[in-house]
């Protein structure tokens, strides 16, 4: 079962402002040297998620401390940086932002869709490392969102597709490091129903203190 998060953007506990604002503009300053980088290089690391309303993080974030605060080696992901990932993307040229950002922009369906809040999931199930809220689409919606981003970016090499089918969550907590957790059955949240409405192209900034998250562009969709 995917977990595009687990390993990806979620590294960390974000400090920035709320994320949902986007920062007008492409990307402020750059890392140097990153994974896989030549001296020198410029290089960001960014993904692309949709954007969940601030009513559905704080309910997600209720949820969090009700049932998963209890939980010894958990850490709450705070509700302002909930989201949906949608691509990964990794370490990538500052220089790209601007092509990435124009090729989701073109792959984003017209429409906006509906999700609903489903069932609470340890991810990956046999050793977890988050614990996640997974999101039915009755639809088809978010499905195809994802299908297009993922296609727009890796046709320009931007992106390399997961071989596994995706699957809609949101992380709400991920277990600390050096945890070996067990996951047991945990009581979902009550089953909202809610309209998606943008997607994002956000850079993660890795520092001392967890991730910092940066709006770079956002589509609304509808």
């Amino acid at each position: 079962m995917p977990c595009i998060c687990c390993g990806g953007c979620c590294g960390g506990s974000p400090t920035t402002p709320d994320p949902a604002r986007p920062a007008a503009g492409a990307a402020a300053g750059s890392e140097r040297a990153g994974p896989g980088t030549g001296a020198g290089s410029e290089r960001a690391r960014l993904f692309v998620a949709l954007d969940l309303p601030a009513a559905i993080r704080s309910r997600l974030a209720a949820w969090s401390a009700e049932r998963l605060g209890p939980v010894s080696g958990l850490r709450l992901i705070d509700r302002r940086y909930l989201h949906v990932t949608l691509c990964f993307l990794g370490w990538r040229e500052v220089g790209e932002v601007g092509a990435i950002a124009a090729a989701c922009r073109a792959a984003a369906p017209p429409g906006t869709f509906a999700l609903s809040l489903g069932e609470a999931l340890w991810l990956p199930p046999r050793r977890p490392r988050v614990v996640a809220v997974e999101l039915p689409d009755p639809s088809g919606g978010l499905g195809r969102l994802q299908a297009a981003v993922s296609a727009a970016l890796a046709a320009q090499g931007f992106y390399e597709p997961e071989s596994r089918p995706y699957l809609g969550h949101v992380t709400v907590a991920r277990v600390g490091r050096g945890v070996r957790a067990r996951s047991s059955p945990l009581p979902p949240p009550e089953a909202v129903t809610f309209d998606a409405g943008a997607v994002t192209l956000y850079r993660s900034r890795l520092e001392r203190g967890g991730a910092r998250y940066e709006a770079l562009d956002t589509i609304a969709l509808g």
